[in-house]
């Protein structure tokens, strides 16, 4: 190729890919090749190829955009210029291709913008570059290490403090994270990329109050910014200031009619509090943008009340025949799914599903092996004896009720159950005990060693406990009302339940079980915002939610009577039963305001928020069966997984 003989090279990645028909380099190289060959359906067969494989894949992705620019395509040259971008910022050459297309089509402003963009990239040293294209594509540790080695020379140089800092988000490290970009802000106050991670990274932290004060900063710098202004009113819906957010999403409405990022955010506050018809409004109005509008079609699929109609399934087919970006065709694929399922054309459904799935799956890095592993070192360490040994040292304020499981399983309507009683305040899902745990697979034991996590919580003194409580009760504070008791419904905390139990020794723990394949089928109809990764996969659905029961049952086992189960099935079945039961568990008396909870008026967040605004009801019990027939890698990973 480098010697321009491109006829020989495609025919040596031809014999390559005869050999391994998947082999990413070999299909990128051999589309690059037929491009320049002018074999553009050949280079786009590849290319096609490619990108199922891997849909991020940052240099495919600037190829399609340069093969949409050589045959004349220029409105998606531009935007698959900029979706190779935001695949892989590093990438140079597309900066420059997007920028000299879009001033020959005349869009100055989306010019400019980019020419800001290409302008901080070409400044970058080399070092960084390669920083940012080694994180695109995956390679954490490695990035880490060089970015490293280049602030061991330049401590101060506030870019690579930044990327340092997406580093530590993207391995939890949330704290270290915090500091590095609170310290690049400092030495350079009035880079708005700096401080917008950092809003960013407090908001991860749920520390609202202080990403709103860094959101205020960032307006008054601009105040005619709507970028800046969209960051703000986000960072009120945080906070709960709906109506304020609502009136700063207005605003910008004011200014941009269709935008459909403002009008699904919107869409969001909405539904949040429990005003169905104007969050559907909103996002019918975003579903009808050119582009960004995907959201909006996923997020009334997600209401699981809404009903689309036959025009609305042929937009949506329509645009997702039309290869827009990646996240787009991800929400739109989710949207069908469910749209084709309310028609109960469940083979078309289950179609579209497994594409959302796919594509999703494709953009993480999991493996069930990784979990088992996980649980493997729970059992191993986490004994009776060792139990034993650190009993009611931790804090003992009884204030937080825990519930765990797995998503989908109903924590949300128990959530609105006990919220619904007096001396409970429901709060969210928060993220509080997970980024304890990520933090102490890093912390170093009395003898300067890094034993890893759960490890870790033998080395843990009376004090670090009694500490580690406290922290807990006083960073959740935020959240709550006047209640004395609170709910955090992070489902993922089943993972840390030996944690909770030692530095909160009088915290509830509830465990909210659904039946295996209603509950597993349930999540792969799910397209969450984040984490779960272990979600898009029949067989690691299948895998994982063994895994869930054999560590739960590892807990009942080492810590008898700390967690309370509650099926899903049960509660439908003898309600007030089964509910005085929880709260007898809780030490809470029985309230008959709880069997009304779908009276509850509060902000919900969940997925399920439309539903729990409802009477119980069931026929979400058996939808599973309606699949059966394509569910066999979910049916045989229940069947074989062994504790």
């Amino acid at each position: 190729m480098r010697k321009g003989q491109i006829p020989d090279a495609l025919n040596l990645l031809q014999a390559q890919l005869q050999q391994d028909p998947e082999n990413s380099d070999a299909l990128y190289f051999a589309a690059v090749c037929a491009r320049m060959s002018r074999s553009f359906t050949a280079a786009q067969e590849y290319l096609g190829k490619l990108l199922a494989r891997e849909p991020d894949n940052g240099r495919g992705l600037q190829e399609q955009a340069h093969l949409y620019r050589d045959t004349g395509n220029t409105t998606a040259a531009i935007d698959a210029y900029g979706e190779a971008l935001r695949a892989n910022p590093a990438l140079v050459a597309c900066y420059r291709q997007r920028l000299a297309l879009l001033r020959s089509a005349g869009r100055e402003a989306e010019a400019n913008t980019t020419a800001a963009q290409l302008h901080r990239v070409e400044q970058l040293p080399k070092p960084l570059l390669a920083v940012t294209d080694l994180l695109a594509q995956g390679r954490i540790l490695k990035a880490e290490q060089l970015c490293r080695q280049f602030l061991l020379q330049a401590p101060q140089h506030t870019e690579g403090m930044r990327l340092l800092a997406e580093i530590g988000s993207r391995l939890g490290a949330l704290e270290e994270a915090h500091f590095l970009l609170q310290s690049a802000c400092e030495i350079n106050p009035s880079d708005p990329i700096l401080r917008i991670d950092l809003i960013r990274i407090l908001s991860k932290r749920q520390r609202f109050e202080e990403s709103l004060e860094q959101a205020d900063i960032l307006l008054r710098s601009a105040p005619d910014n709507l970028q800046f202004q969209s960051l703000k009113s986000i960072e009120l819906l945080q906070l709960g200031h709906y109506d304020e957010a609502i009136q700063g999403f207005d605003r910008i409405l004011g200014e941009l009619p269709g935008d459909a990022i403002t009008l699904t955010s919107k869409g969001h506050a909405l539904k949040t509090l429990g005003a169905g018809t104007e969050a559907i409004t909103a996002y019918e109005a975003a579903s009808n943008a050119r582009r960004g509008g995907g959201e909006a079609w996923y997020a009334l699929a997600n209401l699981k009340t809404y009903s689309f109609n036959d025009a609305q399934i042929d937009r949506m087919g329509t645009q997702l025949a039309g290869n827009p970006p990646l996240l787009d065709r991800i929400y739109l694929a989710f949207a069908l799914g469910k749209a084709y399922e309310d028609r109960e054309d469940y083979q078309r459904s289950f179609e579209h599903y497994t594409m959302g799935n796919s594509l999703k799956r494709a953009q993480l890095n999991y493996g069930s092996e990784s979990f088992k592993r996980e649980v493997d070192a729970q059992c191993a360490v986490v004994t009776r004896d060792f139990v034993h040994a650190k009993e009611d040292l931790g804090c003992d304020a009884a204030d937080p009720i825990f519930i765990v499981g797995m998503p989908r399983a109903g924590s949300t309507l128990l959530e609105q159950i006990l919220a619904t009683h007096s001396q409970v305040d429901g709060t969210r899902e928060l993220p509080n005990i997970l980024s304890l745990a990520q933090r102490l697979r890093r912390q170093r034991d009395e003898h300067g060693q890094t034993p890893g996590y759960p490890q870790i919580l033998g080395h843990l003194s009376k004090e670090s406990l009694q500490q580690l409580g406290r922290d807990f009760i006083e960073e959740t504070r935020v959240h709550r009302g006047d209640a004395p008791f609170f709910i955090d419904k992070m489902p993922n905390n089943f993972r840390h339940v030996a944690l909770i139990k030692l530095i909160l020794p009088k915290a509830k723990i509830i465990d909210a079980r659904r039946e295996p394949m209603a509950c597993c089928f349930s999540n792969f109809k799910q397209l969450f915002a984040e984490g779960q990764e272990f979600s898009y996969d029949l067989a690691d659905l299948g895998h994982y939610y063994r895994q869930y029961e054999r560590l739960m049952e590892h807990w009942d086992s080492v810590l008898p009577g700390s967690v309370h189960r509650v099926q899903h099935e049960a509660l439908l079945e003898d309600f007030e039963g089964e509910l005085r039961r929880l709260l007898d568990f809780l030490g809470l008396p029985f309230e008959e305001r709880c069997l009304r909870f779908y009276e509850n008026d509060r902000p919900v967040r969940t997925p399920s928020s439309e539903q729990v605004r409802q009477p119980l009801f069931r026929n979400s019990l058996e939808q599973w069966q309606n699949y059966a027939p394509w569910l066999g890698p979910l049916q045989s990973a229940l069947n074989n997984e062994t504790h």
